[in-house]
């Protein structure tokens, strides 16, 4: 038996009245609390909705300790195969690393519509820094200081957990992003791309590498007031009204 959800970090998923769906992906150490207003926007325009909450997140830090790329990405093809079963057209959007298992998704399943990436995880780390990870992770250390809660909004405060867990970490950049930034070249469904020119968690470099090497066709928003958790901060409307603009775009076309 595992730890409790919090509350307010639980899976959602929504019946919609249209044929058409979107799956919304959260972050590395956050949960659905953090995309749950963008997937209820959706939700609100008719769309299916799936918010997977990803292995070892929402409960307890110690559950996440053991997690790697390997889980998310079976947890978000999980719900895919979930949220397929009773839509015609999918959008898949994520969040930071759920951008990443986004653009993951969307190498799989070429048939997905379209797709929206949110800060994104885009590209493996350098030489140097994985061996910087790996000799943090050979001196005993296990985590490092948390990654969450990088809103410029002083008012809120985004439910993440307090520490990194490194070796989770090292694998969502080793196992996940590294290899897929192969696929970039081969994707051709279209993308709306929304940045924080300011963001302390993942460099917008990361997206610049991603929209250099991408097939398909990219529509770029650049937030000047938010920081990381686009989806909570500042511009979190216009990342909503963005995301579903792009949506209805895509799927009635």
């Amino acid at each position: 038996m595992g730890a409790q959800v919090q509350p307010g970090a639980e899976a959602w998923s929504h019946n919609g009245t249209l044929a058409s769906g979107v799956l919304v992906i959260h972050g590395f150490t956050g949960n659905p609390s953090s995309v749950r207003e963008l997937a209820e926007r959706f939700a609100a325009e008719g769309f299916h909705v799936e918010v997977p909450r990803l292995s070892g997140h929402g409960t307890v830090i110690e559950e996440m300790m053991p997690t790697r790329w390997s889980d998310w990405s079976t947890d978000v093809e999980s719900a895919y195969k979930v949220l397929a079963s009773r839509c015609q057209r999918i959008i898949v959007a994520g969040q930071s690393m759920g951008g990443a298992l986004t653009l993951w998704l969307a190498a799989r399943h070429p048939e997905i519509a379209g797709i929206v990436c949110i800060n994104p995880v885009a590209q493996g780390r350098t030489a140097e820094e994985i061996s910087f990870f790996e000799a943090i992770l050979e001196s005993g250390e296990e985590a490092l200081p948390g990654v969450g809660s990088d809103i410029a909004d002083a008012k809120v405060v985004e439910n993440a957990y307090a520490g990194t867990p490194l070796r989770a970490a090292y694998s969502m950049y080793v196992d996940g992003a590294a290899p897929l930034a192969e696929h970039y070249p081969n994707m051709v469904m279209p993308m709306l791309l929304i940045n924080s020119v300011q963001d302390h968690v993942v460099e917008p470099t990361q997206s610049d590498f991603l929209v250099a090497h991408y097939a398909g066709k990219v529509e770029r928003v650049m937030l000047e007031k938010s920081f990381h958790v686009a989806t909570q901060d500042v511009e979190k409307e216009t990342v909503m009204s963005r995301s579903v603009d792009f949506a209805k775009q895509i799927l009635s076309a």
